[in-house]
Order: structure tokens, then C-alpha cells, then sequence
């Protein structure tokens, strides 16, 4: 005689069992995916900048005959990829550039100073042309979207050779929003790389022009800046608090309080109006001067947030 027992109702049972664990194992995934912050990093060729920009403001890309404020010109794409991205966060922003031997320059170090700021060098060659920037983009890119580090990617390019950056990183799940300068007569970016990105934003003349200056021959220096010592940064720091003051009286708290929410970043425009009026309290340039002009924005703040 047969003893086996039927199983029917216990394979059921270990079925539904198991079905019930994959379901609560869903549950907690989908809950931690919720919860997780979207992170988004901003690549910018500093090559294709300085080129676009220095055209569409100046009419030449030698960056002999002009200034570009780097910095401020970072603070801008930051507060325009907050305003975008609003309830995503800054990982930071990868500045790429050039440089014989990969030495930074002066220049590229004040940059590199700069918070939330990675600054990462290709080689120049003779010709003074970039070489291997595109292969660190696709590199860093590749990177953070295959370890989940970021959700969105900007890119701020137009080089044909980062198609293949924006496939490696929309392969991993990110999703890559392409950034151009304005091109007068023309196109900047490469056709193929726009066709691959997952949007495209392109900033005019008003935007670019805040932040190029054109440089002279002697180099003379802005009406009513640069007479005096380099300021203290205490003396910048009051300077910061005296603008907010004035700020304050003569706007309103309400317009000085809708800067709180991007604290402690400014918005490009606001920054700028900043650094002009503490200049001309100042007697002197901040440009080229990255860690005091932080201590300003800090003097700001610090006013601001102790008067609302």
C-alpha cells in the first residue's frame, strides 16, 4: 500500500507564504525608493564654455581677450538647476579644463576652492587644444549613475564624442539634460549628441553677459574698483551685512525672505548685484578673490537670517 500523503494543500500554503514574503520584500523596497532624495551633478566643458560664451559676448574665443567670472557663472547653473530640480540635491559640479602637464593655473585654482566644486584637468597640447577632457566626462558620468549616485545628469557641452557618455550614463538609469551656450548664426553642439540627451536648455545673451568681460590692452581697472588694499575679511564681511541692511529697507523683508529657500546660494542675478555693490563699498575687486567672496555672501546671510 501507497503511505505518501497528498501535498496539494501544503504546496498551496508554502506558495502563498512565499508570495506573501516577496510582497512585504516590495513593500520596503518601494517605501526606501520613495523616501530616497532624487541627486543630480552638473559636468561642465569648461573648453565649449569659455568658447560660447566668449563669442556670443565678445565676438572672439580667444580667452586672451576676455575675463569670464567663473565663478559666478557656477553659481548661476547652480541656481538654475535648483530652480529645474527643485526637490533634488546638489551632489556638485565637475568643472573640466585644460592644462599643460595637468598644472592648474591660477585661475583653475580659485575654481577648484570653490564648495560643492570638482575640478578635473585633461592635457593641453601644442595647439593649445583640449585632450582626454571628453574621456573624464564619460568617465565620471558612467561612474555615479551606475552606483546610483545621481538621478539627473547636466551636462554643459557640445563635443559629438559625449553621445557615448549619455548612453553609459542613461544605460545606468540617469537621465541627462544637455546645457548650450547660445551660438549667434549657428549651432555650438553637436546634432547627434542633442538627439541622445533627455532634454536640451540653451542660455541667451542676457544670461552669458553679467559674467564676460572684456579685457583691454592696459587692463585698466573698473571706474571707482581696485584703488585701495585688499579688503579684510572682516571688513567684507561687514560689507556683506551692509548691503543686506539696505537690502532690507529698501525692498522689504518679503522679497529679501524668498532668497532663504536657496540658502546658502544666491541666485545668479542677486550675486552679482552683490559682488557689484560690495565693490563699490569696498574700493576694490572681488573677482579672482573666491574665498572672499564667500565671506560676503556669509556677512549676508548672516544679516538676513538674524533680521527675519
Amino acid at each position: 500500500m501507497n503511505d505518501l500523503q497528498p501535498t496539494g494543500t501544503t504546496d498551496l500554503a508554502a506558495l502563498a507564504a512565499g508570495i506573501e514574503r516577496t510582497n512585504e520584500l516590495l513593500t520596503r523596497v518601494l517605501a526606501e525608493v520613495a523616501t530616497t532624495p532624487s541627486t543630480h551633478a552638473i559636468f561642465v566643458d569648461a573648453g565649449y564654455v569659455y568658447a560660447a560664451t566668449g563669442r556670443l559676448v565678445t565676438g572672439t574665443e580667444d580667452r586672451k581677450a576676455f575675463e569670464l567670472d567663473a565663478e559666478g557663472l557656477i553659481e548661476a547653473f547652480i541656481d538654475k538647476a535648483r530652480m529645474i530640480f527643485p526637490d533634488s540635491r546638489l551632489l556638485r559640479v565637475y568643472w573640466y579644463d585644460g592644462a599643460r602637464r595637468r598644472i592648474h593655473t591660477q585661475e583653475q585654482q580659485r575654481v577648484a576652492e570653490l564648495p560643492d566644486v570638482k575640478v578635473r584637468l585633461g592635457n593641453l597640447n601644442a595647439h593649445n587644444q583640449q585632450k582626454g577632457v571628453d574621456s573624464l566626462i564619460r568617465t565620471d558620468l558612467e561612474s555615479l549613475a551606475r552606483h546610483r549616485a545621481i538621478t539627473d545628469a547636466v551636462l554643459i557641452g557640445g563635443d559629438e564624442d559625449l553621445v557615448s557618455a549619455v548612453e553609459a550614463a542613461q544605460g545606468y538609469g540617469a537621465r541627462v539634460h544637455l546645457w548650450g551656450i547660445e551660438a549667434p548664426g549657428g549651432r555650438n553642439q553637436a546634432e547627434p549628441l542633442m538627439w541622445e540627451v533627455d532634454s536640451a536648455r540653451t542660455f541667451d545673451l542676457d544670461f552669458c553677459k553679467p559674467y564676460v568681460t572684456r579685457r583691454t590692452a592696459t587692463e585698466h581697472p573698473e571706474p571707482g574698483v581696485g584703488e585701495g588694499p585688499v579688503p579684510s575679511r572682516e571688513e567684507v564681511r561687514f560689507v556683506g551685512a551692509r548691503v543686506a541692511a539696505q537690502w532690507l529697507s529698501e525692498r522689504g523683508p518679503a522679497w529679501v525672505a524668498d532668497l532663504l529657500p536657496g540658502h546658502p546660494y544666491l541666485p545668479g542675478a542677486v550675486d552679482q548685484e552683490l559682488l557689484t555693490a560690495a565693490e563699490a563699498l569696498l574700493k576694490h575687486s572681488l573677482r579672482g578673490h573666491a574665498d572672499l567672496r564667500r565671506v560676503l555672501r556669509d556677512g549676508f546671510w548672516d544679516h538676513v537670517q538674524g533680521r527675519l
